[in-house]
């Protein structure tokens, strides 16, 4: 399956949307690791080129979690997934609601493809806002709460049946700056690499 074909089809096209136009076997899929946003250029995504920017932080926190992943096919194939939360680069430091809003279709639909998902981790707070506002479609409530990761990461928090992993932002330079973040998504990602085993 396409992904970016199969979105297209259930949500439509928009125009600035950046979806992943990548060859996936959904029932592969036991995690989904949601970045918060697309870079301005899509050939430093997650499927874009080999060296793409956002897997030269991605790459080395699996690494350091006990993976030997040296690509993003090596990622797909331990049947992990990782996507953005938001669609539109952004324009300003800080990103909007509505930003956010305009991408919750595809990331909604996005989800939705893969029917084995045992994890879903939450790189940032992005990504968490964003969950929590397709969980309160249905559950009328936020899924994570509102307190600091932190204090969340030994939580087991739940959603349909799927474990829900509030951690840190696995791209972008500031990850390099704070040691205590990129040690806490180490581990978080090593919880979740336990679960899908």
């Amino acid at each position: 399956m396409n992904i970016k074909k199969e979105l297209e089809t259930k949500v439509g096209i928009a125009n600035g949307i950046h979806l992943n136009s990548i060859d996936i076997d959904p029932l592969t899929i036991k995690a989904i690791m949601i970045n918060e946003v697309v870079p301005a250029d899509p050939l430093q995504d997650f499927y874009g080129i080999p060296d793409a920017d956002y897997l030269k932080t991605t790459i080395p926190l699996l690494q350091g979690a006990g993976t030997a992943v040296t690509s993003m096919q090596d990622i797909l194939q331990l049947g992990i997934y990782i996507t953005n939360a938001v669609k539109i680069p952004k324009t300003d430091y800080t990103i909007d609601k509505s930003s956010i809003e305009n991408s919750l279709p595809y990331l909604e639909a996005e989800l939705s493809l893969f029917p084995n998902i045992k994890v879903i981790m939450l790189m940032g707070d992005v990504a968490k806002k964003a969950f929590n506002m397709i969980a309160k479609e249905s559950t009328k409530k936020n899924v994570i709460p509102a307190v600091s990761t932190y204090k969340l990461r030994n939580s087991e928090i739940y959603y349909k049946g799927i474990r829900v992993m509030p951690s840190y932002i696995m791209t972008g330079r500031n990850i390099l700056i704070e040691k205590s973040k990129v040690t806490m998504a180490t581990e978080d990602i090593a919880t979740m690499l336990e679960i899908i085993k």
